[in-house]
């Protein structure tokens, strides 16, 4: 009889200290992944709305250019051969000007 209360005392179950951990793990997910991928998702939108012409860039393709004119959601791009290529606005990457800073000298 004795044996019995003591494995049911012992029994696993889901307790309060579970709970703390599951929310430590969200919160742990949330700090280190999400709120940092979303604030990389702004900056890049406040990059790309502020295009003007002259920037130099690059595009996620790997397409590295002048801005020649900016639309609404698209940019004309002209690379180095004089061709002038026409852009989605999402399809910029970066500024090549930072992007050269940031190169190993």
């Amino acid at each position: 009889m004795k044996m019995h209360l003591l494995e049911a005392a012992a029994a696993p179950g889901f307790g309060i200290g579970n709970w703390v951990m599951i929310i430590a793990m969200i919160a742990v997910f949330y700090f280190f992944m999400i709120r940092p991928q979303q604030k990389k998702q702004k900056e890049a939108r406040k990059f790309r709305e502020g295009l003007k012409e002259g920037d130099k860039i690059i595009t996620i393709g790997g397409v590295h250019g002048n801005v020649v004119s900016v639309d609404d959601s698209t940019v004309v791009v002209t690379i180095e051969s004089g061709a002038k290529i026409r852009f989605e606005k999402s399809a910029v990457s970066m500024d090549a000007n930072s992007q050269m800073a940031n190169q190993p000298k």
